[in-house]
């Protein structure tokens, strides 16, 4: 039997609650599906500079590196706002995303039938939608230098550095042609070319590359117009290529399409090595530790670490099917609930979740 070393990192907030959720379906669709999941568990974010009074321990990082795949699930509060910058939870994420590699943020958006009332958009707007934002991840103005504060003519000035190298655009532009390619074969590309300087290299080199995919249709969008037209008509995008900036904003305005940012997950990918497997939510720390966080953007995202990250294409669809067959029954956590379905907490969502998939696995 195949055994794959999965590092979890649960982080902080409703971190412990939703992983908890994950790692038990997790076990028992491996064990449905003959291979299983070796589980360490590593401090990451808030709860490491509890511990260890640094985001991101070299302990924990040495397990990331090590392993088959990273499941996180989220990090922060406001507990640590006053701290330096390089003591953050953020920063850790961020160094983290850096000495993985991890370039690439595919981020899927399709609205499930079971949700289309969920979205405050219209169903006529949101029917149908099956888009991919393609992130790049460890460049632009999260990384970019020079950045800092300084006093300057009697005044406090702050700044970042948004600056890409044209061998940065070329890799995560192929991710994203390569990903169109294996979709409807549309990328749109998102940038600000009328006003900056680094976005007008980004449309350059996206240009330059889809030479190599001539089957893809390339459309290029500046970036407040595909705000709009996320709400708009969402539908006639397929990937959205972005910046590490744009791609942050537009990924989490595409998540409301589905009628909760609790609902969408993440993969983070390099050149080799372990990916990185997230929900896009924070950690919520209003509502930590009251059974009230919606599981299901993580239990995806475990979805996708099956698929990409470990090969394991029909655990993933079971995952993801009994994620479907349970909402299509009509079961909510707080964020999904409206009149005439059953509201269920996390704990409960997660049961719920385990006798979908072993009564399906039973009945096939």
């Amino acid at each position: 039997m195949t055994t794959y070393r999965i590092t979890l990192l649960a982080g902080d907030g409703i971190g412990p609650e939703i992983t908890a959720v994950a790692r038990r379906l997790l076990e028992v669709v491996s064990s449905l599906h003959g291979f299983s999941l070796d589980f360490a568990d590593h401090p990451f974010g808030g709860a490491a500079i509890d511990a260890c009074g640094e985001p991101l321990p070299a302990s924990t990082l040495e397990a990331a590196r090590s392993a088959d795949a990273v499941l996180l699930a989220a990090i922060g509060s406001p507990r640590y706002d006053s701290l330096p910058r390089e003591k953050r939870p953020e920063t850790g994420l961020l160094a983290l995303r850096s000495e993985l590699g991890l370039f690439a943020n595919l981020r899927p958006v399709k609205i499930l039938p079971a949700l289309l009332e969920a979205s405050t958009l219209k169903r006529s707007v949101i029917e149908g939608v099956d888009l991919l934002v393609v992130r790049e991840l460890t460049g632009g103005v999260y990384f970019g230098t020079p950045k800092g504060r300084i006093e300057a003519e009697g005044r406090v000035r702050a700044f970042n550095t948004m600056a890409y190298f044209a061998d940065e655009v070329d890799r995560i532009a192929r991710v994203g042609f390569a990903l169109a390619a294996s979709r409807r074969g549309e990328l749109c590309s998102v940038d600000k070319a009328n006003v900056l300087d680094v976005s007008q290299l980004w449309r350059e080199r996206v240009e330059a590359i889809h030479e190599e995919f001539p089957s893809v249709r390339l459309s290029h969008i500046y970036v407040d117009n595909a705000a709009m037209q996320l709400v708009r008509a969402p539908r006639q995008f397929d990937v959205l290529l972005t910046s590490n900036l744009f791609g942050d904003i537009l990924s989490d305005e595409a998540a409301m399409l589905s009628g909760s940012i609790g609902m969408l997950p993440s993969a983070s990918l390099g050149e080799g090595g372990p990916g990185l497997f997230e929900p896009i939510h924070g950690s919520a720390p209003d509502i930590a530790g009251q059974d009230l966080a919606n599981p299901l953007a993580m239990v995806l995202s475990a979805a996708m670490m099956l698929r990409i990250g470990l090969q394991q294409e029909e655990a993933a669809l079971a995952l993801e099917a009994a994620v479907d067959r349970v909402l299509t029954g009509g079961f909510r956590t707080a964020d999904l609930w409206s009149e005439g379905t059953t509201k269920l907490g996390c704990r409960a969502m997660g049961e719920r979740l385990e006798a979908e998939l072993v009564a399906h696995m039973a009945s096939v």
